[in-house]
């Protein structure tokens, strides 16, 4: 299954699975479709007045997870991505739900920023529309929330993710699928209030194409053209003559409208106004429908990590140049951190320890972030970027074990309990901290020859013979070190090699 990648959306209506093949030509990958499953699930509906997903929807989304959980039996877990948007993001009880969907699933599922879903939509989207120098604007109307993307070639320029989707918009403004001229009204009038936050700097920017994504986008388009509202584009006066036959009609009726599909039927007003508000609001004239979106987006930039180009590598060095840092020390620390981790014996070839040594080394590129706040705890200032920063390609469980690694490389490890770190997560952190404290001199130096091995919870760090006394300092740290790890049930010992005659 190694020449394949399986993406996993599960949004606030529909739950959809992507499996692509991977066809390498020389130098070059393609990615091409092989598998779709889809299932209608609604999450965004099964929202209580509390902010909880209701059991029976809770159920019915599992049940959606079993089944594609046996579609994916065989994949390799570094060749599945599976992201939840705006539901569970917003959802109370979503920390509850997450490892019974996990178990249905057969995978770990990342709870994404609304930042990231737009990059990811954007991405989808670009790989089946026609190279151009020209700036496009991309909106995807969810359940739940709405991207608004403006981006050229590959490179997204503006990314934003409001609260504002189908589902949540016909919930509130057409209760019992009645619609009156006064409700669609208010529809418009609060949609575009929403908008009207990022109205300024997308209409500055500009674009010169604009297209929709996601099942709404797809729906209105079909209606439109197929009921004679529009001509082959989804254009404000065609979703006014809509508007204006459904407040006629006071409901949505499927047998009505051709081209309207049944899962769309109860969403139609809702994701109507929403679209009519972004035209007037940003002052679209004409858009057309894109066939890519979210789990697109997802299998490709999947694809980018299988091909040595995570987006997450760029997005550290693009953190690192913004902030500033010593790019030296940062190379030195993460050289030195990285080779102590790979002493340890771990198997690297779990994905979570791959991943974990990915994130030992970003950590070690950003581990002075926080400086730019303020010397004294910079090391918390550094963790509250990192976990709450817009960090493109990174997962929020991503960004939990990167805020985790910079808040514990120097000071009281007691600080970091709630992060509940495992063993191998402990681990990191100790090269982390090692490699910080031996190269607190900042100077330009050969990589440290020592030794570091685990057993269970015994650490051994090894020296060569002479080596304290001529670094008195780091000799003194180095004791203090001990101390730090066996208040935390560790023991990390530190000797001298003596080296074989």
């Amino acid at each position: 299954m190694d020449d394949r990648l399986a993406s996993i959306d599960l949004g606030s209506n529909t739950f959809r699975l992507s499996i692509g093949r991977i066809v390498r030509h020389g130098d070059g990958t393609q990615l091409y479709t092989e598998d779709k499953l889809r299932e209608l699930v609604a999450l965004a509906n099964g929202l209580d007045e509390h902010q909880r997903i209701n059991a029976a929807t809770v159920a019915q989304a599992i049940a959606a997870l079993q089944r594609f959980g046996e579609r994916l039996q065989g994949f390799s877990p570094a060749n599945v991505r599976a992201v939840a948007t705006n539901t569970f993001r917003v959802a109370r009880n979503a920390a509850e739900i997450l490892p019974e969907a996990e178990r249905a699933l057969g995978f770990p599922i990342e709870v994404i920023s609304g930042q990231e879903e737009a990059r990811l939509i954007y991405l989808g989207v670009i790989q089946d529309l026609p190279p151009t120098d020209d700036r496009r604007l991309v909106i995807d109307i969810g359940g739940g929330s709405t991207e608004f993307i403006i981006g050229q070639g590959k490179q997204p320029l503006q990314l934003a993710s409001l609260q504002l989707g189908c589902t949540i918009w016909t919930r509130r403004f057409f209760p019992n699928g009645l619609i009156t001229k006064t409700r669609m009204h208010r529809a418009v009038l609060a949609a575009r209030s929403t908008i009207e936050s990022i109205t300024h700097r997308y209409r500055r920017i500009g674009w010169q194409e604009a297209y929709g994504s996601s099942g709404t986008a797809k729906g209105l388009l079909a209606v439109l053209v197929e009921n004679g509202f529009s001509e082959q584009h989804i254009t404000l006066d065609g979703m006014d003559r809509l508007a204006a036959a459904l407040v006629k009609a006071g409901q949505v009726r499927l047998q009505d409208w051709a081209g309207l599909k049944a899962e769309r039927a109860p969403v139609l007003a809702g994701g109507l106004s929403i679209m009519m508000a972004a035209f007037q609001e940003l002052g679209i004239t004409r858009m057309d429908a894109g066939d890519g979106a979210l789990r697109v987006g997802v299998l490709h930039d999947l694809l980018g990590r299988d091909s040595h180009r995570d987006q997450r590598d760029a997005t550290v060095r693009q953190m690192s140049s913004r902030y500033q840092l010593d790019t030296a020390q940062a190379d030195q620390v993460q050289q030195t951190a990285l080779s102590l981790f790979d002493q340890l014996g771990l198997d690297d070839r779990q994905l979570a320890t791959a991943e974990l040594r990915k994130a030992l080394g970003w950590t070690a590129q950003l581990h002075e972030i926080g400086l730019v706040i303020a010397r004294n705890d910079y090391h918390k200032h550094g963790a509250y970027i990192l976990e709450h920063a817009d960090m493109p390609g990174f997962s929020h469980d991503d960004q939990q074990l990167l805020a985790f690694l910079a808040l514990g490389h120097q000071g009281k490890l007691s600080k970091v309990r709630p992060y509940a770190p495992n063993r191998e997560q402990w681990l990191a952190l100790c090269c982390l901290r090692l490699a910080v404290l031996l190269l607190r001199r900042r100077e330009a130096r050969d990589l440290l020859p020592f030794t570091l091995k685990a057993d269970a919870e015994h650490l051994s760090l090894s020296v060569p013979e002479g080596w304290l006394a001529a670094h008195p300092l780091s000799g003194f740290l180095l004791k203090g070190e001990t101390e730090v790890w066996r208040k935390m049930g560790f023991t990390l010992e530190v000797t001298e090699t003596v080296p074989v005659s």
